[in-house]
């Protein structure tokens, strides 16, 4: 009589030959290799200057704020929020209030301190720009365009610089000075961190995307503050529509795509 284990083999074979070939599952598909230096776009930086700017992205992508106090330097105002977006880690900072004044903490000082202390904590794949601007009519600029900046530059030193389409500086009203470098610069937008943020991602070799959404026409009839605040609402939501569409087209790519 044969072990009971090689009757068992002897069964399940005569059992087995009745029952059809059932097809391997197929592996889950594979995104594509990454060229170029092979990184995929994981982890995004969102550096943003105002609070009213920042509320509806933060609604958005449903980002939680950081809370804890550990990822920067004790004692400074700026404000993390974090989340999950699709295949994307998202950080959205602000430089939060000034402790004295009590108002957002604009301006290129801000701008380049967030963005450098950010980037050395959170190691980005990618940073992205987004606020509101000024622009100009005299290169066709309107209140509520967005525009995705190709170059930057400052046009409040008084040194030469390159030429860029938006142009960054720390005030919001513009000087006889700072007018004519603008017009050297050829820019149709003008902001006041842009070119900061630029200064530090090159810096530090992440590279960068600006969206600019327009609240007042710096070459127009009406004061630039009066117009800004009348606007700022209004052409937040297409400062959000707009960075949603970036996210999502970054969702999934390699750097070498962009």
């Amino acid at each position: 009589m044969a072990p009971p284990e090689d009757n068992a083999g002897e069964a399940a074979e005569e059992e087995g030959s009745s029952i059809p070939e059932v097809a391997p599952a197929p592996s889950p598909a594979k995104a594509p290799a990454c060229g170029g230096d092979g990184r995929r776009v994981s982890t995004v930086l969102i550096i943003i200057a105002m609070q009213t700017e920042a509320l509806p992205l933060v609604n958005k992508f449903q980002l939680s704020e950081d809370t804890d106090g550990s990822l920067f330097p004790k004692g400074v105002p700026w404000v993390r929020y974090h989340g999950k977006y699709k295949e994307l880690d998202i950080n959205l900072v602000w430089p939060g209030k000034d402790s004295v004044l009590g108002v957002d903490s604009v301006g290129t000082v801000s701008a380049s301190l967030v963005t450098y202390a950010s980037v050395q904590a959170l190691k980005p794949d990618l940073i992205i720009n987004a606020g509101t601007a000024g622009g100009f009519k005299a290169k066709g600029a309107c209140v509520g365009d967005v525009y995705l900046a190709s170059d930057v530059a400052f046009h409040d030193r008084r040194i030469p610089i390159p030429v860029g389409k938006l142009s960054t500086g720390d005030s919001l009203d513009m000087s006889p000075q700072d007018e004519a470098a603008i017009l050297a610069n050829d820019a149709t937008i003008k902001d006041m961190e842009g070119a900061a943020v630029s200064y530090v991602a090159g810096l530090l070799s992440v590279p960068a995307i600006f969206v600019k959404a327009v609240t007042d026409i710096v070459d127009g009839e009406k004061p630039t503050p009066e117009e800004f605040l009348q606007n700022l609402i209004a052409v937040t939501a297409a400062l959000d529509q707009a960075v949603s569409q970036v996210i999502d087209f970054l969702s999934g790519k390699c750097l070498s795509e962009l």
